[in-house]
């Protein structure tokens, strides 16, 4: 799972209103080899949470991101190739997401987030 999707998750158990950002537990990070694509990264930029991206890739091994970023740093290639490898490279093959406020483990494996919610967890349907 890369850190793009993990950027845009959040739990979804009936009742839980701090959902976001999910706690990450590593088992196990790879590196996945990704086309430099700045004009991909410039444009997905203000559609990230820049703290919750921090603290994921943190928790990931990698901790060279700047704490905060604005948009004047998108002219910097140093900048934009950090945030290509946080953002695209890192991969979390093994572990679990956890709801921020329940603890609920959501299974990470071979890349893949298990979110299904058990019956006790669904909202109820809108009428």
């Amino acid at each position: 799972m890369r850190l793009l999707t993990h950027n845009m998750l959040s739990s979804n158990i009936k009742g839980v209103t701090n959902d976001f950002p999910l706690r990450i537990e590593v088992q196990k990070v790879i590196e996945k080899p990704v086309d430099f694509n700045p004009d991909f990264l410039r444009h997905m930029f203000p559609k990230i949470d820049w703290n919750a991206l921090v603290g994921a890739s943190q928790t990931m091994g990698y901790p060279d991101l700047p704490d905060s970023a604005d948009a004047a740093m998108l002219d910097s290639d140093d900048f934009l190739r950090r945030f290509h490898h946080s953002l695209l490279k890192l991969h979390l093959e093994e572990g679990a997401l956890l709801c921020p406020k329940t603890s609920r483990r959501f299974p990470v494996i071979k890349g893949i987030p298990n979110m299904h919610l058990h019956e006790d967890e669904l909202q109820e349907p809108a009428v």
